[in-house]
């Protein structure tokens, strides 16, 4: 395998030459490009598209998926192209989306893993070749999400979803979630009310949502513990 080309699609500026840096230093990889946004990731494809493109999973303009949506339509319009996704967190629904229509030439890593330049460089190579990577502590939730037992109360919720609700069982404001798993105060409200739907939740004026939510979750908690 010759010389192959790398797009960086990344709104950090200091993540974005951090990982040119990291890739520019491999001997057959060469960074062609970056973008800050989809709209000029699809650009950059579409005038002179590269070997592989390592991607943010959330990027200008909506900060949801668009690092997902790139690798989903490149499957379908230029399946040659391998996609290597990066992720601040491990998320399951992600990589399921991400492999949903096969994992040829797709990867899906932490965001950590490109201080470890062997990883970052090996998975652009296996994209390359149309194989593929997960993170092992993505194939970890995987699986622990595959065994959940199915009659949970929480086994609807998405891993997001179950990482919102743990935090509000710590009893966190909106605020206090969003600033520790870096959402917005938005992206909180509406994973909370979308979580109180999938548990049938409903505005009652004898309940109070967030603690119900929360008692389902602490008697899950301790039923897998045993106590």
């Amino acid at each position: 395998m010759g010389l192959l080309r790398v797009v960086v699609a990344e709104d950090s500026l200091l993540m974005r030459e951090g990982i040119s840096q990291v890739i520019d230093r491999q001997p057959d990889l060469d960074v062609v490009a970056s973008c800050v946004d989809l709209p000029s990731l699809r650009e950059v494809i579409s005038s002179d598209p590269p070997d592989v493109i390592v991607t943010d999973v959330r990027m200008p303009p909506s900060f949801t998926d668009e690092g997902i949506r790139i690798a989903v339509e490149l499957r379908e319009r230029q399946p040659g192209i391998g996609v290597v996704v990066l992720s601040q967190y491990a998320e399951p629904s992600y990589a399921n989306e991400l492999l949903g229509g096969g994992s040829a030439g797709r990867a899906y890593l932490l965001k950590e893993r490109v201080s470890e330049a062997d990883q970052l460089a090996e998975a652009i190579r296996t994209v390359a070749r149309g194989g593929s990577v997960i993170d092992p502590t993505v194939v970890d939730m995987l699986v622990a999400a595959s065994t959940r037992a199915p009659s949970s109360p929480l086994a609807t919720l998405s891993p997001r979803e179950l990482q919102v609700l743990d935090q509000v069982a710590q009893g966190k404001s909106n605020a206090g979630v969003a600033a520790a798993l870096f959402l917005t105060e938005r992206a909180v409200e509406k994973h909370i009310n979308t979580l109180f739907a999938k548990l049938g939740l409903g505005p009652t004026p004898d309940v109070n949502r967030r603690v119900a939510a929360v008692l389902l979750h602490l008697s899950e908690r301790n039923a897998a513990k045993g106590g």
